[in-house]
């Protein structure tokens, strides 16, 4: 009871203060100056009632999986539960994802492996709200603020687009959301209407499928390349959606498993 009463005077004497001396508040504004985002959504979003600083955040970015050895990586990612729960969703979205690969000249097994890798097909990707993520990376990270602040302007940009309540959208804690996890400007410039509802959703499979597969085309994927090599195409467009070596090599091993096991079970003659 103690805890519970010390964090919220915490988050009230956090939130307490005006506007003025709200860092993420001027420093995202600055990046809005210009927008179409009139400035009264801009204070509304700053004083929202579900603003919180999570201080975990920091201590998750000093841990982050990709850093961890290619021997422990692997085995959170390249497992049985993995490679069955992949061949489980081309299974049932078959139809989708081959009209998906056949658009964007894209791998369906590399879209199908990332969408798994990101939030295990739906199933895991929200930890915090993707304001709070971001406000807390502003005010407790320095070294990331300046990216934080980019990335949460581009956020308030989306939810006022689309009409969302900036603390609806549910993410990681680095600030990524949607079944794809991608970053607010990540999302803003290379999600895509697939089924031509007239809105671009993260949590709906033909858009999110269609966006991880536009993104690797506009980040290096020559159309229909079979170039898996370490450096070829492919593998420079899966290091630009996570900079990281270990996610491209567990992206590309587990995709041949799913692949492979999709192709014992009769589901792909590709």
């Amino acid at each position: 009871m103690n805890h519970i009463i010390v964090f919220l005077a915490f988050s009230i004497l956090t939130f307490a203060q005006p506007l003025s001396e709200d860092l993420a508040y001027q420093t995202v504004s600055g990046h809005l100056q210009g927008s179409n985002i009139p400035e009264a959504y801009i204070r509304e979003a700053f004083t929202h009632d579900e603003i919180k600083i999570h201080k975990e955040i920091a201590e998750k970015f000093a841990r982050p999986y990709e850093k961890k050895t290619w021997k422990v990586y692997r085995k959170i990612f390249v497992k049985d539960s993995r490679i069955k729960a992949g061949v489980k969703f081309y299974k049932e979205n078959i139809e989708l994802i081959k009209t998906v690969s056949s658009e964007y000249k894209v791998d369906p097994f590399i879209i199908v492996t990332i969408a798994g890798i990101e939030s295990n097909y739906g199933s895991h990707h929200s930890q915090y709200s993707v304001f709070n993520s971001l406000y807390s990376q502003i005010h407790d990270m320095p070294k990331r603020a300046k990216w934080a602040s980019k990335e949460l302007a581009e956020f308030i940009k989306y939810c006022y687009n689309d009409q969302l309540d900036p603390q609806e959208i549910g993410g990681s804690y680095a600030g990524a959301f949607g079944f794809g996890q991608f970053i607010p400007s990540s999302f803003n410039n290379f999600s895509v209407d697939f089924n031509e509802d007239g809105v671009r959703q993260p949590y709906d499979w033909p858009d999110v499928l269609a966006s991880i597969a536009n993104y690797l085309r506009l980040n290096g994927y020559t159309p229909n390349s079979n170039n898996y090599d370490r450096d070829g195409d492919i593998w420079k467009s899966i290091y630009a959606y996570n900079h990281a070596d270990n996610y491209v090599m567990a992206v590309l091993e587990l995709r041949n498993e799913i692949k492979n096991q999709s192709l014992s079970e009769g589901t792909t003659k590709d």
